[in-house]
């Protein structure tokens, strides 16, 4: 008789359940479009408000100038909205809708088996040029999104669905920018 301290248990560690999960297929896009629509309608019938990431994202950044600098955001109009005086810049809805997208994303992946490291590339290219690129691209994407006073989910979902004018017309800008920027990077995929 084997007492229960030595017993193992059958299968898979805890370990091996919880970070080697197969992966999944992706969901039908039909589906995950119609859900995003009902998310999209009961966030506008429950909040007043929209989606969007990037303004939760600024806020982020404008939290950490506050505590480095708070002089300077007290002397800017534009950061004295967020974070002037006593303002606590986290203290908005958009920060939540932010936060629950990397969170949301972060355990979707790790529920569907896709949470890994790994950098996507073409072969004519080196991990770290890649890197160089997504960066780049970010840093104009997240530059445009302020410019634009929205990122893409702000603009194309939030505005699109309202059909706001101007959210039409730089959802086509930024597409039509993509297509056009495509051409000459199309090497480094193929």
């Amino acid at each position: 008789m084997t007492s229960l301290a030595t017993t193992k248990p059958k299968g898979r560690s805890l370990k091996a359940r919880l970070f080697n999960r197969p992966e999944k297929p992706y969901v039908n896009p039909y589906l995950g479009g119609t859900l995003l629509g009902i998310v999209l309608f009961l966030a506008f019938f429950i909040t007043g408000n929209g989606l969007g990431a990037s303004g939760g994202l600024n806020r982020f950044v404008v939290l950490i100038q506050d505590w480095i600098a708070p002089q300077h955001v007290n002397r800017v109009a534009y950061l004295l909205k967020m974070a002037g005086g006593d303002k606590n810049p986290l203290d908005d809805w958009v920060v939540f809708v932010a936060a629950g997208a990397i969170l949301g994303g972060f355990f979707s992946g790790w529920l569907n088996g896709r949470l890994k490291v790994e950098t996507n590339k073409g072969p004519n290219i080196s991990v770290h040029t890649r890197w160089g690129l997504a960066f780049l691209g970010g840093a104009i994407m997240a530059y445009g999104a302020r410019m634009a006073r929205g990122c893409t989910s702000g603009q194309a979902l939030s505005g699109g669905a309202t059909l706001s004018a101007g959210s039409w017309v730089v959802m086509f800008a930024i597409f039509g920018g993509a297509y056009a920027l495509a051409y000459f990077l199309r090497k480094t995929w193929y």
